[in-house]
């Protein structure tokens, strides 16, 4: 198995920052406007903070199987789930990926539930998203969010990281209570 590139979230989880950008942008926006049409603020507004797009994915290199551990970036808090340091992500993990418009279009291993890959593919944001419901804790509550369900990166070494292997990521709450 070889590690695959993953990607840190911004520190969406803060409930003063989504109270912030919930100032900054406008009511659903992202009803409204394509991805592409999105300002950075209501592009970054988006993420639920969450925190599975940060967790480390394993490629089989026989079968291209992706296989999605419960081992974090070193950078994403296991409490908060934010990057603690989003503006310099690149710079210390080089294979984070920034999402775009375009990319999230074309990775296979972006969550089901990930607003960006909702909106990509034509669906609203979930009931539980943040910028639905208000609060950044129905993330949480319903279960998506990998708070409290991690390894750090640093504390698990690579060749133990297929030990990690769990489904629990790819579990997708009902579209409705």
């Amino acid at each position: 198995m070889q590690s695959l590139e993953y990607d840190c979230i911004a520190p969406a989880a803060s409930a003063n920052r989504q109270q912030h950008e919930r100032q900054t942008v406008n009511m659903a926006f992202w009803e409204e406007k394509s991805l592409e049409q999105m300002t950075p603020a209501e592009w970054e507004a988006l993420c639920d903070g969450c925190g599975r797009c940060c967790l480390i994915k394993l490629e089989d290199e026989d079968t291209g199987t992706l296989i999605t551990s419960d081992v974090r970036c070193k950078l994403l808090d296991g409490d908060s789930c934010a990057c603690t340091n989003y503006p310099r992500r690149k710079e210390i993990v080089p294979d984070c990926i920034k999402l775009t418009p375009e990319n999230v279009r074309e990775i296979a291993w972006i969550p089901t539930t990930c607003a960006y890959r909702r909106l990509a593919e034509g669906k609203g944001l979930a009931w539980w998203h943040p910028l639905v419901s208000g609060d950044p804790q129905t993330v949480v509550d319903v279960g998506v969010s990998v708070k409290g369900r991690t390894f750090l990166e640093t504390e698990v070494e690579p060749d133990e990281w297929e030990e990690h292997a769990v489904d629990w990521p790819e579990w997708e709450p009902p579209e409705s209570l």
